[in-house]
């Protein structure tokens, strides 16, 4: 069954959402990570990731969890800018078809590096749903909490993705570094050292868990070495390390706002909807715009 199929009938909420993820791994994967490999017709609150975290801030929503569309790389997580490209590709015919039913007035990209967003946005706005998502949100958001903010992201691989993400929105000035705590997410060629499946079980049960200790430390020398004054998370798949980075900065005694994609997407959305504006028409131009301007200034 599709998520579009899933929506209530009865809707009380002047918030329809549709939560995308931007990708969805087979069931039978040796390299599913948290809840990217499940079965797309399981309740949605169990295909959440991180609905502990997430929930609150769905108060007084209706919304809904479409279940991805499979990755058709491979069976693990993206990383690559190959990986992105095919996920973009794959994810935007599913938003075309939620546009098109009518359903919604917010549509929030999940996933850190945010594959196909400024497509999916432009499509949305000929549409007049608001479009948001993770990396983007979170960037601008701490872009009104400090002068330079850092991210906390997997290894290396993802971070010359991310920084491109960074230019592409136009604060390459008001990021201050990407630090990454060292560990991959589960790939074929990336089974040697720790892995950060492990580690997020270690530190939600409660014990010690390096990813936790390299995440704190490398938040704090964010601080001290490159400037950062707020910081935010890279890959979706760190998501969970918001509230540790919080408590570990606190207890070293920073005062410093910690962000994920998941919340701040849902929060501009709402605001965004609450002030009655979508991006703008020439941004995200349609094929046929009512004015044309006469020059794009670069």
């Amino acid at each position: 069954m599709s998520a579009v199929e899933q929506l209530p009938e009865t809707q009380s909420s002047k918030y329809q959402f549709l939560l995308i993820p931007p990708f969805r791994l087979p069931g039978d994967t040796q390299w599913g990570y948290q809840t990217l490999h499940l079965d797309g017709g399981l309740p949605k609150l169990d295909r959440l990731m991180n609905a502990d975290m997430v929930l609150p801030y769905l108060d007084g929503i209706d919304w809904d969890l479409h279940p991805g569309a499979e990755a058709t790389y491979g069976d693990w997580p993206v990383e690559t800018r190959e990986e992105f490209t095919y996920a973009a590709d794959a994810r935007l015919k599913n938003i075309r078809i939620a546009c098109e039913s009518g359903k919604y007035n917010g549509i929030i990209l999940l996933g850190g590096g945010e594959p196909g967003f400024l497509e999916a946005r432009e499509m949305c706005r000929n549409y007049d749903i608001v479009c948001t998502a993770n990396a983007h949100s979170q960037m601008y958001l701490a872009t009104t909490l400090g002068n330079k903010f850092s991210v906390i992201d997997i290894a290396c691989v993802h971070n010359v993705y991310y920084r491109d993400l960074i230019y592409q929105h136009q604060l390459q000035d008001r990021c201050a570094s990407i630090r990454n705590i060292g560990m991959r997410l589960p790939r074929p060629g990336a089974e040697d050292g720790p892995q950060l499946r492990a580690e997020r079980e270690k530190a939600l049960a409660g014990e010690k868990s390096l990813a936790v200790d390299n995440a704190v430390d490398q938040a704090e020398q964010a601080i001290l070495e490159d400037g950062a004054e707020v910081i935010t998370m890279g890959c979706s798949g760190v998501f969970w390390l918001k509230p540790f980075i919080e408590k570990g900065l606190a207890e070293r005694g920073w005062e410093v706002p910690v962000l994920e994609g998941y919340t701040s997407s849902i929060m501009l959305a709402k605001l965004m909807i609450d002030l009655g504006v979508n991006a703008s028409g020439i941004t995200y131009m349609t094929d046929h715009p009512k004015r044309l301007p006469n020059k794009i200034v670069v």
